[in-house]
């Protein structure tokens, strides 16, 4: 179990690194905005190179102190029951918080303006219709989804930039993909219902289609997860 703990610290030393690294990045990029001469911008240029490089090693080394943590809970879990039912609850977190890869039945939907194009200021999709499709999903018991190999937990924003979306802080534009493990059955009917999302959106001339299959493989998300204010509340056996 002590092993365990420093592999847990270790991955939260590491996100905690990365998450200053990039902030860092970020204040000395924004400190530069303006008129700089050339030597300046190639200074700049091999600084934001090697920040970049760091960036990668240390996400590297996070995905490495991840699989000697997996590799010590089998250790554990192969010599006590306890240890199992301890990984399997582990194992459930990581499936509700989408910090792991899932498979399962479910369905695929694709939805797309067919007359997007970058050079329009406007277009067909906004968040709002994103929004309201992931709630309609989650309602009818999708238990993970992704858009354009974007997993959608907890922290994922969608929201309105210019003519595209983002999610995870990343853009996209049309067409949005979702993949969403669930009963295929209930996720289709819940979308098909009679004056619901799928009616509303091609009423407004966007292309909707919905595919059932039994293997659908959703990535787990490739952000950091940084909680700073939050913390376990200890239970002190009180009534």
């Amino acid at each position: 179990m002590k092993n365990n703990y420093k592999v847990q610290f270790s991955i939260g030393f590491v996100c905690v690194v990365l998450g200053l690294m990039m902030a860092v990045q970020f204040k000395t990029v924004n400190s530069n905005v303006g008129t700089v001469n050339e030597y300046r911008a190639r200074e700049l240029a091999v600084q934001l190179r090697k920040v970049r490089e760091e960036r990668d090693n240390l996400l590297k080394l996070k995905e490495e102190n991840e699989k000697k943590l997996r590799n010590y809970e089998n250790i554990e879990s192969q010599g006590s029951t306890a240890a199992k039912l301890i990984r399997d609850e582990l194992d459930k977190a990581r499936i509700i918080a989408g910090l792991v890869d899932v498979e399962g039945p479910g369905i695929t939907v694709s939805v797309d303006d067919l007359k997007f194009s970058e050079k329009y200021s406007y277009n067909l999709i906004d968040y709002t219709m994103i929004l309201e499709i992931v709630n309609e999903l989650n309602a009818a018991g999708a238990e993970a989804i992704s858009i354009n190999n974007q997993r959608i937990i907890a922290t994922t924003e969608i929201r309105q930039a210019g003519t595209h979306i983002n999610i995870n802080t990343k853009a996209f534009a049309p067409p949005f993909t979702f993949m969403v493990i669930g009963n295929p059955n209930t996720l289709e009917a819940a979308l098909r219902l009679r004056g619901g999302i799928v009616d509303k959106l091609e009423t407004n001339g966007i292309h909707f289609s919905i595919t059932q299959s039994q293997s659908i493989k959703i990535v787990k998300y490739d952000g950091v997860i940084e909680k700073k204010y939050s913390k376990v509340v200890e239970e002190d056996g009180t009534e």
